[in-house]
Protein backbone atom coordinates (compact mmCIF):
# COMPACT_ATOMS: atom_id res chain seq x y z
CA UNK A 1 0.00 0.00 0.00
CA UNK A 2 1.56 3.31 -1.03
CA UNK A 3 1.90 6.30 1.25
CA UNK A 4 -0.99 8.48 -0.05
CA UNK A 5 -3.37 5.50 0.16
CA UNK A 6 -2.49 4.93 3.83
CA UNK A 7 -3.30 8.54 4.65
CA UNK A 8 -6.60 8.40 2.74
CA UNK A 9 -7.60 5.18 4.50
CA UNK A 10 -6.97 6.71 7.92
CA UNK A 11 -8.93 9.82 6.96
CA UNK A 12 -11.84 7.55 5.97
CA UNK A 13 -12.12 6.58 9.64
CA UNK A 14 -12.95 10.21 10.41
CA UNK A 15 -9.46 11.04 11.66
CA UNK A 16 -7.31 14.09 11.00
CA UNK A 17 -3.96 12.83 9.71
CA UNK A 18 -0.87 15.02 9.95
CA UNK A 19 2.18 14.05 7.90
CA UNK A 20 5.81 14.74 8.76
CA UNK A 21 5.10 16.05 12.27
CA UNK A 22 8.31 16.36 14.39
CA UNK A 23 8.03 14.11 17.44
CA UNK A 24 10.10 16.65 19.36
CA UNK A 25 6.78 18.52 19.69
CA UNK A 26 5.09 15.46 21.22
CA UNK A 27 7.61 14.19 23.78
CA UNK A 28 8.68 15.60 27.13
CA UNK A 29 12.32 15.20 26.04
CA UNK A 30 11.66 17.61 23.12
CA UNK A 31 13.70 15.28 20.94
CA UNK A 32 12.82 13.26 17.85
CA UNK A 33 12.50 13.30 14.08
CA UNK A 34 9.29 13.36 12.09
CA UNK A 35 6.50 10.78 12.18
CA UNK A 36 5.27 9.65 8.77
CA UNK A 37 1.70 10.11 10.01
CA UNK A 38 0.33 11.41 13.30
CA UNK A 39 -3.29 10.67 14.22
CA UNK A 40 -5.11 11.73 17.41
CA UNK A 41 -8.33 10.33 18.82
CA UNK A 42 -10.28 9.91 22.04
CA UNK A 43 -12.77 7.54 20.38
CA UNK A 44 -12.36 3.82 21.02
CA UNK A 45 -13.95 2.81 17.71
CA UNK A 46 -11.62 5.04 15.71
CA UNK A 47 -8.66 3.69 17.66
CA UNK A 48 -9.77 0.09 17.05
CA UNK A 49 -10.14 0.72 13.31
CA UNK A 50 -6.69 2.32 13.10
CA UNK A 51 -5.02 -0.49 15.04
CA UNK A 52 -6.70 -3.21 12.99
CA UNK A 53 -5.90 -1.42 9.72
CA UNK A 54 -2.20 -1.13 10.60
CA UNK A 55 -2.04 -4.75 11.78
CA UNK A 56 -3.69 -6.17 8.67
CA UNK A 57 -1.41 -4.20 6.36
CA UNK A 58 1.71 -4.64 8.49
CA UNK A 59 2.15 -0.89 8.87
CA UNK A 60 4.33 0.03 11.87
CA UNK A 61 2.20 1.56 14.64
CA UNK A 62 3.27 3.41 17.79
CA UNK A 63 0.63 4.34 20.38
CA UNK A 64 1.52 7.33 22.57
CA UNK A 65 0.04 9.47 25.31
CA UNK A 66 2.00 12.60 26.14
CA UNK A 67 5.37 11.06 25.30
CA UNK A 68 6.80 11.50 28.80
CA UNK A 69 8.82 8.28 28.82
CA UNK A 70 9.91 8.23 25.17
CA UNK A 71 13.16 8.96 23.40
CA UNK A 72 12.45 9.17 19.67
CA UNK A 73 15.25 8.60 17.18
CA UNK A 74 16.52 11.50 15.10
CA UNK A 75 15.33 9.61 12.01
CA UNK A 76 11.73 9.82 13.16
CA UNK A 77 9.07 7.12 13.08
CA UNK A 78 7.86 4.90 10.25
CA UNK A 79 4.19 4.19 9.63
CA UNK A 80 1.63 5.67 12.02
CA UNK A 81 1.75 7.31 15.44
CA UNK A 82 -1.60 7.01 17.21
CA UNK A 83 -1.97 9.63 19.93
CA UNK A 84 -4.59 8.84 22.58
CA UNK A 85 -6.17 12.13 23.58
CA UNK A 86 -7.27 12.98 27.11
CA UNK A 87 -10.63 11.43 27.91
CA UNK A 88 -13.16 11.06 30.70
CA UNK A 89 -12.72 10.17 34.36
CA UNK A 90 -15.69 8.78 36.30
CA UNK A 91 -16.16 7.96 39.98
CA UNK A 92 -18.54 5.37 41.44
CA UNK A 93 -18.09 4.87 45.17
CA UNK A 94 -14.47 3.89 45.73
CA UNK A 95 -14.00 2.88 42.08
CA UNK A 96 -12.62 5.31 39.55
CA UNK A 97 -12.40 4.70 35.80
CA UNK A 98 -9.81 6.69 33.90
CA UNK A 99 -9.47 6.87 30.12
CA UNK A 100 -5.91 6.09 29.01
CA UNK A 101 -5.19 9.58 27.66
CA UNK A 102 -6.03 11.36 30.93
CA UNK A 103 -3.00 12.58 32.84
CA UNK A 104 -2.01 10.95 36.10
CA UNK A 105 -2.06 14.37 37.75
CA UNK A 106 -5.66 14.94 36.65
CA UNK A 107 -6.60 11.50 37.97
CA UNK A 108 -5.00 12.32 41.32
CA UNK A 109 -6.87 15.62 41.58
CA UNK A 110 -10.17 13.91 40.73
CA UNK A 111 -9.56 11.28 43.40
CA UNK A 112 -8.78 14.00 45.94
CA UNK A 113 -11.92 15.99 45.04
CA UNK A 114 -13.98 12.85 45.67
CA UNK A 115 -12.28 11.97 48.97
CA UNK A 116 -10.51 8.92 47.56
CA UNK A 117 -7.05 7.90 48.76
CA UNK A 118 -4.44 5.56 47.29
CA UNK A 119 -3.28 7.48 44.24
CA UNK A 120 -1.37 10.27 45.98
CA UNK A 121 2.02 8.78 45.02
CA UNK A 122 1.30 9.48 41.34
CA UNK A 123 0.72 13.22 41.75
CA UNK A 124 3.16 15.01 39.49
CA UNK A 125 4.32 11.95 37.54
CA UNK A 126 4.49 13.46 34.03
CA UNK A 127 2.50 10.86 32.15
CA UNK A 128 -0.93 9.59 31.22
CA UNK A 129 -2.84 6.79 32.88
CA UNK A 130 -2.26 4.58 29.84
CA UNK A 131 1.48 5.14 29.86
CA UNK A 132 1.54 4.74 33.63
CA UNK A 133 -0.14 1.33 33.46
CA UNK A 134 2.11 0.27 30.56
CA UNK A 135 5.21 0.71 32.74
CA UNK A 136 3.57 0.30 36.16
CA UNK A 137 4.62 3.81 37.14
CA UNK A 138 5.36 4.49 40.77
CA UNK A 139 6.93 6.84 43.29
CA UNK A 140 7.12 7.47 47.03
CA UNK A 141 6.47 3.85 47.93
CA UNK A 142 3.45 3.35 45.70
CA UNK A 143 2.83 2.03 42.20
CA UNK A 144 -0.19 1.67 39.96
CA UNK A 145 -0.35 -2.09 40.47
CA UNK A 146 -1.43 -1.31 44.06
CA UNK A 147 -4.70 0.22 42.88
CA UNK A 148 -5.46 -1.03 39.34
CA UNK A 149 -8.26 -3.60 39.34
CA UNK A 150 -8.87 -4.05 35.61
CA UNK A 151 -8.04 -2.62 32.21
CA UNK A 152 -10.10 -2.37 29.05
CA UNK A 153 -7.69 -2.82 26.16
CA UNK A 154 -7.59 -3.13 22.37
CA UNK A 155 -5.99 -6.12 20.69
CA UNK A 156 -3.90 -5.93 17.52
CA UNK A 157 -7.03 -6.99 15.68
CA UNK A 158 -9.00 -4.07 17.10
CA UNK A 159 -11.05 -6.19 19.49
CA UNK A 160 -12.05 -4.80 22.90
CA UNK A 161 -10.99 -7.04 25.81
CA UNK A 162 -11.16 -6.83 29.59
CA UNK A 163 -8.09 -7.79 31.61
CA UNK A 164 -8.18 -8.46 35.35
CA UNK A 165 -5.40 -7.29 37.66
CA UNK A 166 -3.98 -10.82 37.69
CA UNK A 167 -3.74 -10.86 33.89
CA UNK A 168 -1.73 -7.63 33.83
CA UNK A 169 1.42 -9.41 35.17
CA UNK A 170 2.60 -6.27 36.92
CA UNK A 171 6.20 -6.10 38.08
CA UNK A 172 8.75 -3.39 38.68
CA UNK A 173 8.28 -0.99 35.74
CA UNK A 174 6.64 -3.84 33.85
CA UNK A 175 3.23 -5.00 32.66
CA UNK A 176 1.72 -7.41 30.15
CA UNK A 177 1.49 -4.51 27.68
CA UNK A 178 5.27 -4.69 27.23
CA UNK A 179 4.95 -8.31 26.13
CA UNK A 180 1.77 -8.45 24.07
CA UNK A 181 0.31 -6.23 21.31
CA UNK A 182 -2.36 -4.70 23.51
CA UNK A 183 -3.29 -1.04 23.88
CA UNK A 184 -4.54 0.34 27.21
CA UNK A 185 -7.84 2.16 26.76
CA UNK A 186 -9.69 2.39 30.08
CA UNK A 187 -8.34 1.74 33.58
CA UNK A 188 -10.44 0.87 36.63
CA UNK A 189 -8.92 1.75 40.01
CA UNK A 190 -10.03 0.64 43.47
CA UNK A 191 -9.29 3.40 45.99
CA UNK A 192 -10.15 4.03 49.64
CA UNK A 193 -12.25 6.63 51.37
CA UNK A 194 -10.05 9.35 52.83
CA UNK A 195 -9.99 12.92 54.10
CA UNK A 196 -9.60 15.30 51.11
CA UNK A 197 -7.50 17.69 53.21
CA UNK A 198 -5.07 14.93 54.19
CA UNK A 199 -4.96 13.60 50.62
CA UNK A 200 -4.21 17.06 49.23
CA UNK A 201 -1.54 17.67 51.86
CA UNK A 202 0.20 14.41 50.93
CA UNK A 203 0.06 15.27 47.23
CA UNK A 204 1.50 18.72 47.88
CA UNK A 205 4.34 17.19 49.91
CA UNK A 206 5.17 14.87 47.02
CA UNK A 207 5.09 17.76 44.54
CA UNK A 208 7.33 19.89 46.75
CA UNK A 209 9.81 17.01 46.96
CA UNK A 210 9.78 16.67 43.17
CA UNK A 211 10.47 20.36 42.65
CA UNK A 212 13.27 20.30 45.21
CA UNK A 213 15.03 17.18 43.95
CA UNK A 214 14.20 16.84 40.25
CA UNK A 215 15.28 18.99 37.27
CA UNK A 216 11.77 20.00 36.27
CA UNK A 217 13.03 23.16 34.54
CA UNK A 218 14.52 21.15 31.67
CA UNK A 219 13.02 18.71 29.16
CA UNK A 220 13.65 15.08 30.09
CA UNK A 221 12.10 11.64 29.92
CA UNK A 222 11.82 11.35 33.70
CA UNK A 223 14.02 8.85 35.55
CA UNK A 224 16.35 7.64 32.82
CA UNK A 225 17.52 4.34 34.34
CA UNK A 226 15.65 1.64 36.19
CA UNK A 227 16.58 1.09 39.82
CA UNK A 228 19.00 -1.85 40.10
CA UNK A 229 18.07 -4.26 42.87
CA UNK A 230 19.52 -3.04 46.14
CA UNK A 231 20.71 0.27 44.68
CA UNK A 232 19.55 3.63 43.35
CA UNK A 233 20.58 4.46 39.79
CA UNK A 234 21.07 8.17 40.50
CA UNK A 235 23.34 7.47 43.46
CA UNK A 236 25.51 5.10 41.40
CA UNK A 237 25.86 7.67 38.62
CA UNK A 238 26.67 10.41 41.11
CA UNK A 239 29.28 8.25 42.88
CA UNK A 240 30.99 7.84 39.49
CA UNK A 241 31.43 11.61 39.37
CA UNK A 242 29.08 11.97 36.41
CA UNK A 243 26.77 14.72 37.63
CA UNK A 244 26.86 17.36 34.94
CA UNK A 245 28.48 15.01 32.40
CA UNK A 246 27.53 16.31 28.96
CA UNK A 247 27.41 15.02 25.40
CA UNK A 248 26.21 17.63 22.91
CA UNK A 249 22.97 19.05 24.28
CA UNK A 250 22.35 16.12 26.62
CA UNK A 251 23.48 16.22 30.24
CA UNK A 252 23.32 14.15 33.41
CA UNK A 253 21.38 16.53 35.61
CA UNK A 254 23.45 18.42 38.17
CA UNK A 255 20.38 18.38 40.42
CA UNK A 256 19.62 14.65 40.26
CA UNK A 257 21.98 12.20 38.56
CA UNK A 258 19.14 9.80 37.79
CA UNK A 259 17.85 12.22 35.15
CA UNK A 260 19.24 12.97 31.70
CA UNK A 261 18.11 16.40 30.53
CA UNK A 262 17.95 18.28 27.27
CA UNK A 263 20.00 21.40 27.92
CA UNK A 264 19.02 22.72 24.50
CA UNK A 265 19.26 21.25 21.05
CA UNK A 266 19.98 17.74 22.26
CA UNK A 267 19.57 14.93 19.74
CA UNK A 268 18.70 11.31 20.30
CA UNK A 269 22.27 10.49 19.28
CA UNK A 270 23.56 12.80 22.04
CA UNK A 271 21.39 11.11 24.67
CA UNK A 272 22.31 7.59 23.60
CA UNK A 273 26.04 8.39 23.47
CA UNK A 274 25.78 9.82 27.00
CA UNK A 275 23.76 6.78 28.12
CA UNK A 276 26.35 4.32 26.85
CA UNK A 277 29.20 6.14 28.57
CA UNK A 278 27.30 6.31 31.86
CA UNK A 279 26.45 2.61 31.66
CA UNK A 280 30.09 1.77 30.89
CA UNK A 281 31.41 3.79 33.83
CA UNK A 282 28.90 2.34 36.31
CA UNK A 283 29.65 -1.19 35.07
CA UNK A 284 33.41 -0.67 35.42
CA UNK A 285 33.11 0.96 38.86
CA UNK A 286 30.44 -1.17 40.54
CA UNK A 287 29.91 -4.17 38.26
CA UNK A 288 26.26 -3.15 37.90
CA UNK A 289 24.41 -2.96 34.58
CA UNK A 290 22.07 0.00 34.33
CA UNK A 291 18.96 -0.61 32.24
CA UNK A 292 17.14 2.25 30.55
CA UNK A 293 13.70 3.08 31.89
CA UNK A 294 13.08 5.51 29.03
CA UNK A 295 11.80 3.73 25.90
CA UNK A 296 13.80 4.22 22.70
CA UNK A 297 11.60 4.19 19.58
CA UNK A 298 11.81 5.09 15.92
CA UNK A 299 14.01 4.46 12.92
Amino acid sequence: MNQPDITKALQAFGCTVKEGIPMSAHTSFKIGGAADRFVSTADIIQAALIIRFCTERQIPLLVVGNGSNLLVSDGGIDGVVLHIEAGAIAVDGTRMTVQAGASLTRACLTACENGLSGLEFAYGIPGTMGGGVYMNAGAYGGQLSDVVRSVTALTAGGEIVELSAEQLTFGYRHSVFMEQPLTVWLVTLELQVGDPAVIRSTMEEHMAARKEKQPLDYPSGGSFFKRPEGHFAGALVEQCGLKGFTVGGAQVSEKHAGFVINRGGATCADVMALCRQVQKKVQETFGISLEREVQLVGR
